[in-house]
Formats: C-alpha cells, structure tokens, sequence
C-alpha cells in the first residue's frame, strides 16, 4: 500500500469514527428529552417510569382541588374514569385550569405514587381534549360500554 493510499484509509476512518460519535451523541440527547404519555390507568398499573419524566393526562375530578397553606402549591386528582391519580404542583397554573377540564401534566412519580408535576398543560377551547387524553378515554369508554368521547 502506498503512503497516499494509506493517508486516505486512515482519514476514512477517521471521518467515519466523527459521524459514528456525533450520531451517538444525537442518539442519546434524543433518547433523554423523550417523554412518554401514560393515562392514570396505566400509572396505578404501574406502567410508567419510576424515575424518569413522562406526561400524565386525564380529566381533573370534581372537587378535588386543595391549596393548602394558600401558597403557591396545588394538589389535585386527575383521573381517565377509571383509576385517579393525585398531582401536586408549585407554581402558577394556566387561567383556564379547572375541575372538569381535560389537562397533561409533565414530570416525575414519586415514592408515595403521587404525580409531582413540573407544568400544567390546558387548553382554552371548552370543547378541546388533548389528543393523549380523548384517545385515553375512548378507550376506557369501550371497555365500559358507554358512549364515546371526541377529542378536538
């Protein structure tokens, strides 16, 4: 093999291990940012991740909504009527947050199988049902034999 041909081998290669690690490093940013949907059914199955961040969606129960110490912390049960799950959050919710109201929530379940949210998503049309949840409940719905919902 000649010094040329064996200048361009190892450039090749080289350039070869650059994209095998920037796909890597792509890979791996992609796979930490991904964020799962999972119904509160499939929560209290024990479905979703223990540590990991992932969105809960479901409807927010009639009456369940607490401040306590009238700060900025709100505890609230959401639930896909079938199973509920207890969320508590700390900060500002949307304006159009309130009981009977479709919502995702992004973050962790802790130890105690509460929801500890990080946001609050809500929509402002009345009659909109995030994608995640309508599909969700439709599927409760099936199971139970009663009419179905429409999402959007």
């Amino acid at each position: 093999m000649t010094p040329l041909k064996k200048q361009r081998l190892i450039l090749i290669l080289l350039m070869m291990a650059g994209v095998a690690t920037a796909v890597t490093f792509a890979l791996k940013a992609f796979n930490e940012n991904l964020m799962y949907f999972f119904s509160t059914t499939e929560v209290v199955a024990g479905k979703a991740p223990e540590q990991a961040k992932f969105r809960l969606g479901g409807m927010v129960v009639e009456g369940s909504i607490e401040r306590p110490d009238n700060g900025l912390m709100v505890r609230f049960v959401l639930t896909d009527y079938s199973k509920q799950v207890t969320v508590e959050y700390i900060g500002i919710l949307p304006d159009l947050f309130r009981e009977g109201q479709g919502i995702v929530a992004n973050g962790r379940l802790n130890k105690q199988n509460v929801f500890i949210a990080e946001e609050v998503l809500a929509k402002h049309d009345e009659n909109y049902m995030p994608p995640e949840v309508a599909e969700s409940l439709k599927n409760k719905e099936k199971d139970l034999g009663e009419p179905q919902i429409t999402g959007q």
